[in-house]
């Protein structure tokens, strides 16, 4: 049996600020799974930190530019920490691993193998 690939679809916001809050929380959910679940890291602190602030600071802006099924989490953001979030969905675990995969891959311009097994995965899936 075929395990089935956990997909979701984010809301597209309609206005700059949704947007940005989009791609801000999404990184935040990422990029705190990558620090505090696998041990790993992309950001510096100090991106990280630039940019918790920054959402923080839109969120009380435009506290209804952007929602989804991440809204709780993100309900008092005060950019200080990504502990609390959600690494263990299986969306961000998996976006987490692929994100960091790309990003060796970028540095190091090789396919790693667990690419080409997800690829595999998905293509017998949709057969």
């Amino acid at each position: 049996m075929v395990k089935k690939a956990v997909f979701y679809e984010f809301p597209n916001p309609d206005s700059k600020e949704g947007e940005l809050i989009k791609r801000r929380r999404l990184q935040m959910l990422l990029h705190s799974c990558l620090y505090y679940s696998l041990n790993e890291n992309i950001w510096d602190d100090h991106t990280f930190d630039k940019k918790a602030k920054e959402l923080a600071v839109l969120l009380q802006q435009h506290p209804h530019a952007y929602s989804d099924r991440f809204d709780d989490y993100f309900a008092d953001w005060d950019g200080s920490s990504g502990f609390h979030l959600p690494h263990r969905d299986p969306w961000v675990l998996a976006s987490a691993v692929r994100l960091l995969e790309d990003s060796s891959l970028h540095k190091s311009n090789a396919v790693p193998v667990t690419n080409k097994k997800y690829a595999t995965e998905i293509s017998e899936m949709i057969k």
